[in-house]
């Protein structure tokens, strides 16, 4: 898909915007991070707001940068609402979409699961030794883990990387292994998969 090809944007399409994130929020277990793949069917396949390109920069972007683990929302909003700007509204008003866009989608994504989160840590806090809340917490861990290889999938789908590559995986899951047994910074790892990248070896 090329940029020809992106999808028409309006003004009303802020309101199907935020409601996709509102819902979003709710299904965000372990974070917004594990809902990226729904997001990317959302914005590039089905409505073709965003480039396979801008949709993975966005995240790659907000994910360096300083700040919290939602800010690729923001982001990705601001890039839908700046595709549209740029093809169809007056430049006198073209940073204001891209700021609304942005706008919505950041307090979609975060009004729901704020509120859900507050209340349910008090209660869980006040039940904690119940059977029920315990088996829940530890039910918690593989779905989290499982929603976050789909992120990766779709990832590493967007820059074209081949997923029966099993050098890839084995770097992911060696990785993973490293993260959990021992005390290995994760930047210490992010910055040797960008040397094996520069190299040329993956």
């Amino acid at each position: 898909m090329t940029a020809a090809d992106l999808g028409a944007f309006a003004w009303g399409d802020c309101l199907a915007l935020f409601l996709h994130f509102l819902t979003l929020s709710l299904l965000a277990v372990g974070g917004a991070i594990t809902t990226v793949p729904e997001m990317h069917r959302f914005l590039v396949l089905d409505k073709h707001w965003l480039l396979e390109g801008q949709f993975s920069a966005s995240i790659a972007l907000a994910q360096a940068a300083p700040g919290p683990n939602l800010l690729f929302v923001s982001v990705l909003a601001w890039n839908v609402g700046a595709n549209a700007a740029a093809g169809a509204h007056a430049p006198a008003m073209a940073w204001l979409l891209p700021v609304a866009c942005a706008s919505v989608a950041t307090i979609g994504i975060l009004a729901p699961s704020t509120t859900l989160t507050l209340y349910a840590a008090r209660w869980v806090h006040h039940n904690r030794t119940r059977l029920g809340v315990r088996g829940f917490k530890l039910s918690m861990g593989p779905i989290v883990i499982g929603l976050l290889l789909a992120t990766a999938w779709t990832l590493g789908a967007a820059h074209g990387l081949p997923q029966d590559t099993p050098v890839l995986w084995a770097l992911t899951a060696i990785s993973a292994l490293l993260v959990w047994k021992t005390h290995v910074h994760m930047l210490w790892l992010i910055a040797a998969g960008a040397a094996l990248g520069a190299w040329g070896w993956l």
